[in-house]
């Protein structure tokens, strides 16, 4: 699933547009931007366990898996390749949807070339 925010909006705010049409799954491996007491209920309530390492000012931190933490590499790993394409790194695109539509070809094409 992806979702398009403007640049200033925070983690935390996207997945509140985000779980309510978030698919049926087991697991979300999540950065510290996502964590939130209100996202991980959101989580626990569609039965999906949340891999998210809690905010380093949190008073009660939440636990979470270090070694399946690191599997997220693979995620900031899909982001680099996505931002080696020019038009996606520098935003040539003024309109988000045509911006979104760069995306999603610039996706599908290093889907097909790494099958």
């Amino acid at each position: 699933m992806l979702a398009l925010t403007e640049g200033q909006t925070s983690d935390h705010i996207g997945a509140k547009l985000l779980y309510p049409a978030m698919p049926d799954a087991d697991m979300l491996i999540g950065d510290k931007g996502y964590d939130s007491d209100e996202f991980r209920t959101a989580l626990k309530a569609k039965g999906i366990k949340s891999c998210i390492p809690p905010r380093s000012g949190r008073n009660n931190p939440a636990t979470y898996s270090k070694a399946l933490y690191k599997k997220r590499n693979l995620v900031e790993r899909m982001f680099a390749k996505l931002k080696d394409w020019r038009r996606i790194a520098t935003r040539y695109d003024r309109c988000a949807h045509t911006y979104f539509s760069a995306i999603c070809i610039a996706a599908t094409m290093l889907f097909w070339i790494n099958q």
